[in-house]
């Protein structure tokens, strides 16, 4: 039985790529840096226009941990039903609850909305405490597919909890090995797990051109190493600039 290999992609020109490489799904993505968050409806509708396989738009309000707000639920229902009117063939979603395990009434919600659209559970899985139960869990609630490392850093050092999983789950849901699956432990991983999905970036660097003598200016910044947190307006720092900068312009009226 082939090997269905799933591609993470964050633009039309790696969807395209995946396709041709012999990628069967898409899981479509903006941020990957930050672990991936919902892609644009302009990037949905390209990237569909574009390939033939199917295409699972991850709904992630933002990176930073899986505990989510109400308004942030609700950007998720709104992004999934953007997802459904431009031709999404399934979402790639997932909540935790504050003690860290599968947040069962956001995912109810969350699946709802999706109707028809198979949905996958992402990474947010690795990081409950008790993968049998939060599997069972998402079995119950008709969850089509978990992705996961089995728990590990990477899916070759959770390969043989991916097996147990595997074996748990039967045919009553996928299993999808992901997290550094790369061409020197795929061999590896796929025998001693038993998987038939797997979840690759498979990326080259690309390089845009620049003239040499352009200043260096540096736009992008490090992520944060605690990976529950997240940047998000300080509304005093904002009224502390506005403040100071109004103090200036009344000052030199």
């Amino acid at each position: 039985m082939p090997i269905l290999v799933e591609a993470c992609v964050d633009s039309v020109a790696s969807a395209v790529a995946a396709e041709r490489g012999g990628a069967r799904r898409l899981e479509l993505c903006d941020n990957l840096a930050d672990a991936g968050t919902t892609p644009s409806a302009g990037m949905i509708a390209a990237v569909k226009a574009h390939v033939g396989v199917p295409v699972f738009p991850i709904v992630r309000a933002r990176g930073g941990g899986f505990v989510y707000s109400p308004l942030e639920v609700d950007v998720m229902r709104r992004d999934i039903r953007a997802a459904r009117q431009l031709g999404a063939d399934g979402i790639v979603t997932g909540a935790l609850d504050a003690s860290g395990c599968v947040d069962q009434r956001i995912m109810l919600d969350l699946i709802e909305v999706a109707g028809e659209l198979p949905v996958t559970f992402h990474r947010a899985f690795d990081v409950v405490p008790d993968l049998d139960a939060a599997l069972e869990t998402l079995i119950e609630m008709g969850v089509q597919r978990v992705l996961t490392s089995g728990g590990a850093p990477t899916a070759v050092q959770g390969a043989d909890r991916l097996a147990s999983l595997v074996a748990r789950a039967g045919k009553r849901l996928a299993i999808l090995a992901g997290g550094g699956v790369r061409e020197e432990n795929v061999q590896q991983l796929v025998e001693r797990s038993g998987v038939t999905e797997i979840h690759v970036r498979g990326t080259a660097l690309r390089r845009a051109p620049a003239r040499s003598s352009a200043p260096l200016i540096r736009f992008r910044k490090a992520l944060p190493d605690d990976e529950n947190v997240w940047e998000e307006k300080d509304e005093s720092r904002i009224s502390q600039i506005r403040r100071l900068a109004d103090d200036v312009a009344r000052a030199t009226t």
